[in-house]
């Protein structure tokens, strides 16, 4: 059975990705998926004030889990199998680490929909991991940048 990991971070974007392999399930696609989220590492601040690193990484554990929270919803709502990762590091290597470690067959990521300057100049999580990453990768553009295009093209028509 195809194993795909789906990036999610909480925001609707990544939600965007979970919409789509559902999508995908709902056509006769026999899949589990990995939720996947990456937590900043912590701060110098907080490894001195806190100094136990087993309080810090259960913190991240925590946040991972609480964003990942509407993803496994829509999951549980729709049957679908599924496990849960959270890592900590820089997100699209380690996205990559995960993706090797699970046994992922595809990637399902979400996309903020900048532009090629923006993206150039910022770079993009999507695009790092389309790049660094074994397996094939879909990047979703969010579901608001799809409905402007499908009515720019409307209009281009009408004209």
């Amino acid at each position: 059975m195809l194993k795909i990991l789906i990036a999610v971070d909480g925001s609707e974007l990544s939600l965007d990705g979970v919409h789509h392999a559902l999508a995908l399930v709902g056509q006769g696609l026999q899949a589990t998926m990995v939720l996947a989220n990456v937590q900043e590492p912590a701060t110098l601040y907080e490894l001195v004030t806190t100094r136990d690193p087993d309080l810090i990484a259960a913190a991240s554990l925590e946040a991972g889990d609480h964003l990942m929270a509407p993803a496994r919803a829509l999951l549980d709502a729709a049957g679908v199998a599924y496990e849960t990762d959270v890592g900590v590091g820089d997100v699209a290597h380690t996205l990559v680490d995960m993706i090797e470690r699970s046994g992922c067959d595809m990637v399902i990521i979400g996309a903020k929909g900048q532009g090629a300057i923006t993206s150039a100049l910022l770079g993009s999580v999507s695009q790092e991991v389309a790049h660094a990453s074994p397996v094939p990768v879909t990047i979703v553009k969010h579901a608001e940048v799809l409905e402007n295009t499908d009515s720019d093209m409307a209009e281009d028509s009408e004209a």
